[in-house]
């Protein structure tokens, strides 16, 4: 078996999931000139993906117990195919969401079968870890490739196109799995399609009450009745995995402090870098005057910056919990700098220079906080430890850029004014993730890395990382 082979399989799987993130904030103006969205009902573009994406991950993880994890991951990738197709042929709102949110579904068994084979088929140690900081990167560096494709598509073709692209990409990927994966054990399984189902609605009932704050307010009867019952769902669903021989979501897994802080740092962090990148692509077309083109190629500082960030992190024998705090110290400052947009805002100094910062920020973070997040984490456990880290990173990215929304839509009167609105209320969910993780590290030494540190045979006070 070649590993370049099969870690270039597991990357272009994970790869389609990103893309159609970032494709699609590249060709939001011209979605919404094409199909007529209003201006929060925009972000259900988005969230309707991530939400489904999110709520079905753990599902998706119990899938490929059962069905083991190269089958889930040819089926993912098949329904999320499917669906690509679907979106580009969307002829109305509602048939986008609808199709986006089948999207989501495929999305859900793919991407934990992913990062399962990848541990499956890279030993701990050294090789997983450079796997894990490829995969990690791949979140950033596919958020802005996404970009810079989908405004070239936009610009030359049609942003239907972004869609359509991966249907290709998709059977060839599915031609391509039996012959470069080896299927991994199957384990007796309960599906819980209740607990699913809570959780998923749960999360975007929250979600919908908090968009639909933006129109109506928060004390309106819709606001608080969708946002409580979402609340309620999502309690039942904690409550109900506490009580069940196989649940979908293992509350051990959130034993280990640290791990546990990785988990709710990363819903912090993708909450403000899916918001960036978001808003930053409307300023960019709307207030600066970037075609869909040029918005793909002012986010690349952001791409070269994650790919050295990427490349430093591969190479430091420094903690991932440390790394993390760089990240989001580095994303923090950049965020916070390119919050003072405005009317006449330089693209160099005002945008081009705090993106470097962000992007640096942004590839430390998210391959540390996936190596920590899979941190000792048991094999019986590693399908759904990756499931919780995707969870972790899209329900982030679908609450942060909900929140957001209605910070947006309340400012004014330019979009420039909203759009820095926005991105200094994302500079405070970087606070909190900052604070998440330094509160979970306080005791750690630099160079501490669980699970990387054993003792050493020949002394019980000294450390050795492999």
């Amino acid at each position: 078996m070649h590993r370049n082979g099969v870690l270039a399989l597991i990357l272009t799987g994970y790869l389609l999931v990103l893309l159609d993130v970032s494709i699609l904030m590249a060709a939001l103006p011209q979605i919404d000139a094409d199909l007529g969205f209003s201006p929060t009902g925009l972000s259900w573009a988005q969230n309707a993906y991530t939400l489904t994406f999110g709520g079905l991950l753990l599902l998706g993880a119990r899938v490929g117990d059962l069905l083991g994890r190269r089958r889930t991951f040819m089926l993912g990738i098949g329904v999320f195919t499917a669906a690509s197709l679907a979106v580009g042929l969307a002829p109305s709102p509602a048939w986008m969401i609808t199709a986006r949110a089948a999207q989501g579904v495929g999305a859900a068994a793919l991407a934990p079968a992913t990062l399962a084979l990848l541990a499956a088929n890279f030993p701990e140690g050294p090789e997983r870890m450079r796997a894990m900081a490829a995969y990690g990167a791949l979140a950033g560096v596919g958020t802005a490739a996404g970009l810079l494709l989908g405004g070239v598509l936009t610009t030359t073709l049609s942003w239907r196109y972004g869609f359509l692209l991966n249907v290709p990409v998709g059977i060839a990927a599915i031609i391509a799995a039996p012959r470069l994966l080896e299927e991994t054990e199957r384990h007796a399984a309960r599906l819980d399609f209740v607990g699913a189902l809570s959780s998923t609605l749960g999360a975007t009932a929250v979600v919908f009450g908090i968009v639909h704050s933006a129109d109506v307010g928060w004390t309106a009867p819709t606001t608080v009745a969708t946002v409580a019952a979402g609340l309620v769902l999502l309690v039942g669903f904690l409550v109900n995995q506490a009580r069940q021989e196989q649940p979908l979501l293992p509350l051990r897994l959130f034993a280990d402090r640290r791990r546990a802080g990785a988990y709710g740092a990363r819903f912090l962090f993708n909450g403000a870098l899916v918001s960036f990148f978001f808003f930053m692509t409307q300023y960019l077309q709307g207030v600066a005057g970037f075609s869909a083109l040029e918005a793909g190629l002012a986010f690349l500082p952001v791409t070269a910056a994650v790919i050295v960030a990427a490349t430093v992190t591969a190479r430091l024998r420094v903690s991932s919990h440390w790394l993390a705090v760089a990240g989001c110290a580095g994303m923090l400052i950049g965020t916070a700098w390119v919050s003072r947009v405005g009317m006449d805002t330089h693209y160099l100094l005002g945008i081009a220079v705090p993106m470097v910062i962000f992007g640096f920020g942004q590839g430390l973070g998210l391959s540390s906080l996936t190596t920590a997040g899979m941190a000792g984490v048991e094999p019986r456990d590693a399908s759904v430890a990756g499931g919780l880290v995707n969870v972790s990173h899209h329900l982030g990215g679908a609450v942060g850029v909900g929140i957001l929304v209605t910070v947006f839509a309340a400012a004014g009167p330019t979009l420039a004014d909203q759009v820095s609105a926005a991105l200094t209320g994302a500079c405070v969910l970087l606070a909190l993730a900052l604070i998440v993780i330094l509160a979970t590290t306080r005791s750690e030494g630099l160079h501490a890395d669980h699970p990387q540190q054993h003792r050493h045979p020949e002394g019980p006070g000294r450390l050795v990382h492999r």
